[in-house]
């Protein structure tokens, strides 16, 4: 029995290419037209782009996310008749380059001596090793767990905390997301890598991040709505010591009139930190697909009631 496909990404044409390189078996990928997406049973799709034609998929089984965050198919109004997949594994690598990139560069207080050399000026500083400072991650999953393996190599103390507290590998310890206040007042670097549901957003809102430490660095990499970014902005401007390395946002792009664009002691990226590289998913995509014809449980299947 042949399989139909329908692609909803931003780059049809590139996808299509690298999925016909792979020569599924009894794998039709359809074109762009609107009839496609009543006779597809499986979709590849970014969620955004799935959201306002899901009911329009009469014959749908299966998606792929093409991102690791479901959010938008996944709310209690949408349909839940079919099986979602997202990406994993992929990400951890990029974010822990990113979160090391920006940690590093503050604690070795690159941006002062780039400042000096353009004055010459020879003024060593008294910069502080990563070593034995406590790293608090917000999510343990496979992101989570990458991250706390590179900083183990810088010699941190990694703590993690999910929704469950169980166990994981390279964490010095784990424990509820719901004992938050009790972890954030002694960290030196926290970073959420949390998905978005109805026990995440705004976890980290004006009380909790009056906890923060006074030279705490706050990293928000998973989902812009855990955040209160008001709240962080008046404290960022109240304590120039702390800063906040932001990638994501509840409105993208974020709006230029916010006050945390003017924060110095602020960085925002414009949602870089771990791109979905193309050639990655569609190997995800193929790997699980061959699991579909085979009839066998697909791998990264999201739990519509948990959100990820």
């Amino acid at each position: 029995m042949a399989h139909k496909l329908l692609l909803l990404t931003q780059d049809n044409d590139k996808f299509r290419q690298l999925l016909s390189a792979h020569n599924l078996e009894e794998l039709i990928i359809l074109g762009d037209d609107p009839s496609s997406i009543s006779s597809a049973n499986i979709w590849f799709a970014e969620p955004n782009l799935a959201a306002p034609l899901l009911n329009l998929g009469n014959n749908l089984q299966w998606m792929q996310s093409t991102f690791a965050g479901v959010d938008r198919i996944t709310g209690s109004r949408q349909r839940r008749d079919y099986t979602l997949t997202n990406i994993k594994g992929i990400f951890g690598p990029l974010m822990s380059e990113y979160l090391f990139g920006y940690l590093l560069a503050h604690q070795r207080e690159h941006a002062k001596y780039k400042q000096q050399q353009q004055h010459k000026q020879w003024i060593p500083g008294s910069f502080r090793t990563l070593q034995n400072q406590s790293l608090l991650l917000l999510g343990t999953g496979s992101i989570a767990q990458h991250i706390a393996q590179t900083a183990k190599h810088f010699g941190m103390r990694v703590t993690g905390l999910s929704r469950s507290g169980a166990a994981k590998p390279h964490f010095d310890h784990v424990d509820t997301i719901e004992n938050l206040a009790d972890y954030v007042t002694t960290s030196h670097a926290i970073a959420s890598i949390l998905p978005s549901t109805l026990e995440t957003k705004n976890i980290l809102n004006e009380a909790m991040l009056s906890l923060l430490p006074e030279e705490c660095v706050l990293f928000n990499l998973g989902r812009g709505d855990v955040l209160d970014l008001d709240a962080l902005a008046k404290q960022l401007q109240n304590k120039p010591l702390q800063n906040a390395v932001l990638d994501v946002f509840n409105q993208e792009p974020l709006p230029s009139e916010h006050p945390i664009w003017q924060c110095a002691n602020a960085i925002i990226t414009p949602h870089i930190a771990a791109p979905s590289f193309p050639e990655q998913v569609v190997e995800v995509f193929v790997e699980n697909y061959h699991l579909w014809t085979a009839q066998q449980p697909l791998k990264h299947q999201v739990d519509f009631f948990k959100g990820y």
